[in-house]
């Protein structure tokens, strides 16, 4: 981004048709600022007339009364334009935050899928809403509120050399004193230090997140916060940041507080001074007066500005943060959108790394998944199963090699259309808090009633609907409705039969499966997989015997690769794992 659309231009300018309301917002509010200045000069016009009568004057009520109603009108006046202010700047505020989440969302629903898992939901949710609110409270409030305060001290600073400027110089010293004060603190370091206060209060909403997601298991098995390291490393690191900031600016405070509220110092001592040069005991009472008075409203004014910077700095940084994720580089698309006739996945020596890491998740990876068979992916946790999985739907880019669906490059596939192409069942599949007929609707909106209902059948979900007070009218995660872990994978596998997308992605589908719900997932894979191209990754070496490929993985490679039967004669990788497995599978605690 250049210069000009950072910052507070930066956040204006999603204020759209909005933003010339702003403009009259902060007019109103200096112009109310003005009227609210009013009554202090009442006030100190009526105290010259108290004065008056202790040198000999006679009592004017009728001046008293006056200045009071005076005061009274210029209040009333101040308060309406200010309200008329912050209204304007509300409906500003409220239509610059809508239009910095939807601009966020729609960003992110173009994004890869692998985006999120570098990004997670509760950072993400962290950075829209939280980050957003702040800008509306800055645009709402501060700014109309900084707009005023300035014009505020700018008018004091007027008052102060027109009433005697022998003693309003002075105090504009002082003032100016604590005004530079006042920017060192909010300088290039307090702007850093903001920056890095938000990424240890982001990451910390994060890993708290997961420890809630993860509690179940840390009561099961009897320990502590402790044992979400990374939670606790949050907590401490957002507490050593926290302090750091506070500590930081605890010398330039005291020393501006201590400046702002020590006019009395300066306007004693001066105020003596310039008495024996003024000609009358009334002209040195009726100046002095206008300081005493007037001054402590100046220090109310300067504490205020000082805020406003600071609420200012943060709304800066919050725009910064949206910006990170509407600045975030998207996939891009082909322009000569290029289609395939057949289905076949083909990964041509490709290689893959995440960020941040040297070491690639696949390395010159080359193998062919024919159409309608099923291929399959095993290994030992860390070898790229996973990983191959997910560069078929385009989660992620490769770095170098192609991968191909009929012999099409999916970089040249739109991605709406690849999407088509591809139904992924997750090891781990999310339901919307929404009816089971909805959540299965989702693999395609267009569905009947009826189509939906068939996929439910063909995924074996007949049981599960039966149970359910609603059957798929039942909203799933409210009053106290839920579904196990294998049922959900059943829904998922209903969502992507719906579908019916010619290649069929399995991560791990049964991984989380007792076995009377892995039987029924294994026929519901039946209604999924037929005549499709089907990449399998798995665990559970029982459920891949029958595939027409499989593939031994290790260190992002391929070791092995055959029918079980060969493999099983090839005595190497594979045979060692199926062993291990049968040995696993026969173990039992003897009575």
């Amino acid at each position: 981004m250049s210069n000009q659309s950072k910052g507070i231009k930066r956040i204006l300018s999603f204020a759209g048709r909005y933003r010339g309301l702003l403009t009259f917002a902060r007019c109103l509010s200096g112009i109310s600022a003005l009227f609210i200045i009013g009554p202090f000069i009442c006030v100190y016009f009526a105290a010259r007339e108290l004065i008056a009568v202790f040198l000999g004057d006679q009592l004017n009520g009728q001046a008293l009364l006056n200045w009071g109603l005076f005061a009274l009108g210029l209040e009333l006046v101040g308060v309406v334009l200010y309200f008329l202010a912050l209204l304007s700047s509300h409906i500003v505020a409220f239509h610059i935050q809508k239009n910095l989440q939807m601009a966020a969302l729609r960003h992110l629903a173009h994004m890869p899928i692998g985006y999120f898992n570098a990004n997670p939901s509760g950072k993400l949710r962290k950075i829209i809403d939280e980050n957003s609110f702040q800008t509306e409270t800055f645009i709402a409030h501060q700014l109309p509120d900084l707009t005023g305060a300035q014009v505020t001290l700018i008018a004091g600073v007027c008052f102060m050399i027109i009433f005697d400027w022998r003693i309003g110089v002075p105090l504009i010293i002082l003032y100016g004193m604590a005004f530079y004060l006042q920017s060192s603190l909010m300088g290039k370091n307090s702007a850093e230090f903001m920056r890095i206060y938000q990424d240890a209060q982001e990451t910390m909403n994060h890993e708290a997140v997961e420890y809630i997601r993860g509690i179940a298991v840390v009561k099961v098995f009897g320990q502590t916060v402790k044992s979400f390291a990374k939670f606790h490393n949050a907590i401490e690191t957002y507490k050593k940041y926290a302090l750091a900031y506070t500590m930081s600016c605890k010398k330039g405070m005291v020393a501006f507080n201590a400046i702002v509220n020590s006019s009395f110092l300066v306007l004693v001592p001066i105020g003596f001074l310039v008495g024996f040069t003024t000609p009358t005991l009334r002209d040195f009472i009726q100046s002095f007066l206008f300081y005493v008075i007037f001054s402590p409203a100046c220090a109310v004014m300067l504490n205020k500005i000082m805020y406003m910077t600071s609420y200012k700095m943060q709304a800066e940084e919050s725009m910064r943060r949206i910006d990170m994720i509407l600045t975030s580089k998207q996939q891009p698309e082909p322009a000569i959108p290029q289609y395939p006739d057949t289905y076949e996945v083909a990964f041509e020596d490709v290689t893959f790394a995440y960020d941040n890491t040297d070491h690639p998740a696949v390395s010159h990876l080359t193998f062919m998944a024919k159409a309608g068979a099923i291929t399959a992916l095993v290994g030992h946790s860390g070898s790229g199963k996973s990983t191959a999985a997910s560069l078929i739907p385009r989660f992620y880019d490769v770095q170098d090699g192609a991968v191909k669906i009929g012999g099409v490059d999916i970089r040249e596939i739109p991605q709406g259309d690849l999407m088509k192409m591809v139904a992924f069942v997750f090891q781990d599949p999310k339901l919307f808090k929404d009816s089971l007929l909805e959540n299965i609707r989702a693999g395609r909106p267009s569905a009947t009633r009826e189509e939906v209902l068939k996929a439910a059948h063909l995924a074996q979900c007949d049981d599960i609907l039966k149970k359910l007070p609603n059957g798929i009218d039942t909203i799933i995660g409210s009053q106290g409705i839920y579904l196990s872990g294998g049922e959900t994978q059943r829904i998922s596998i209903a969502r992507a039969i719906l579908k019916d997308a010619p290649i069929v992605v399995l991560d791990e589908a049964t991984a989380y499966a007792d076995p009377e719900n892995e039987h029924q997932i294994q026929k519901a894979f039946d209604g999924l997989i037929k005549n499709k191209t089907v990449i399998m990754v798995a665990h559970r070496l029982s459920t891949v015997q029958d595939a027409d490929q499989i593939l031994v993985m290790k260190n992002g490679a391929i070791a092995e690769s055959g029918t079980h039967s060969d493999l099983i004669k090839h005595q190497g990788e594979y045979a060692k794992m199926w062993d291990n497995y049968n040995k696993t599978v026969q173990w039992h605690i003897e009575s």
